[in-house]
């Protein structure tokens, strides 16, 4: 049986809550030096980049001490770094902790705040702000919510535990429920259970049904509805949603809701993308909402049992959402 290498602790902070990077050199290869190596595998960061990190001595190895630019090849050597941070606009609205012990942290997420670092969110994320503000930097994500959607996320205290979080979610034992609010459809019978084969392609904003065995189910319920504001009823109306996913394909529930003729208000991608908006525009939120997580703790045998305290803003007012006057939770959502 072959012995897994194990993983040298990391030799350099965190960084605004950030992890630095981890590179592991391949077992085999034709480069002479470490820095050839790098300078090759991260090519996309720019020319000169890599080079000016050996340079300023950013680069280190196991022992902390920078790894020197004429450094030889070692097959399966660490070398870590911090990655330049990117430009980013806060998101004007706090994190609520739901729930906190020594196990587990439940926050109740708001729109517009990426779940863990990706792309261009980076430090503005639920994770780094929380390792920040909790002092807790071995803080990590059993799972994720969109960056458009709020609601609640469960992160784990101990990394030797979050394996077992993590599957929870992968074995499907949490039970999940949103809300969400979309245009009302008097003729869509519901409740219905959605059943479908959705692909998401790297590259491509939006995923996609197609035809093939099902991977993905949503449970989809009318809570209630009425008139858009002027009077406008029947199928012009509003309606708020009960989602229940028993899946957890990219972008499920917005597909689904699309799917039945009745898209989530706010939504930039389905049923077509819209233009991006710029960095900081943070009126017209996606009007969905992880509303409860169920489960029984993998750790303690507790049943735990979460719910979020906001209100969708177009429920709420949909005047001011429509007209792009979202400002965050009020007080008591």
């Amino acid at each position: 049986m072959r012995r897994k290498t194990r993983i040298p602790p990391s030799p350099l902070p965190q960084r605004r809550g950030v992890d630095p990077v981890r590179v592991r050199l391949p077992a085999t290869g034709t480069w002479g030096t470490v820095r050839e190596h790098l300078v090759e595998r991260l090519s996309g960061a720019g020319a000169g980049v890599v080079e000016g990190m050996f340079d300023a001595g950013r680069i280190v190895g196991a022992d902390g001490r920078p790894v020197a630019a004429d450094a030889p090849f070692l097959p399966g050597m660490y070398v870590w770094f911090h990655r330049d941070l990117p430009e980013e606009v806060p998101v004007p609205f706090p994190l609520e902790v739901v729930h906190r012990d020594e196990h587990i942290v439940v926050v109740d997420k708001p729109h517009f705040l990426a779940t863990t670092p990706r792309g261009g969110h980076v430090a503005e994320t639920a994770l780094a702000r929380l390792r920040r503000e909790l002092d807790l930097p071995s803080l990590g994500a059993a799972h994720r919510l969109d960056r458009l959607t709020a609601g609640l996320v469960l992160f784990t205290v101990r990394p030797e535990e979050r394996g077992a979080y993590q599957t929870l979610f992968r074995d499907r034992r949490v039970r999940k429920e949103y809300e969400a609010v979309a245009p009302f459809d008097a003729g869509l019978a519901l409740p219905r259970t959605v059943r479908s084969r959705i692909v998401k392609e790297r590259g491509v904003l939006t995923a996609r049904e197609v035809p093939g065995e099902p991977n993905a189910v949503s449970r989809v319920e009318l809570v209630e509805h009425r008139d858009r504001p002027g009077g406008q009823g029947g199928s012009g109306g509003l309606a708020r949603y009960r989602l229940a996913p028993a899946t957890g394909q990219t972008h499920q529930l917005r597909v689904h809701m699309t799917a039945l003729g009745v898209p989530i208000l706010g939504d930039p991608l389905y049923p077509e993308v819209t233009a991006p908006v710029p960095a900081g525009d943070f009126r017209r939120p996606l009007q969905l909402l992880a509303r409860s997580l169920e489960f029984t703790d993998p750790v303690t045998g507790e049943e735990h049992r979460f719910h979020s305290g906001r209100t969708l803003a177009a429920w709420a007012s949909y005047d001011r959402w429509a007209a792009g006057s979202y400002d965050g939770p009020s007080d008591g959502q």
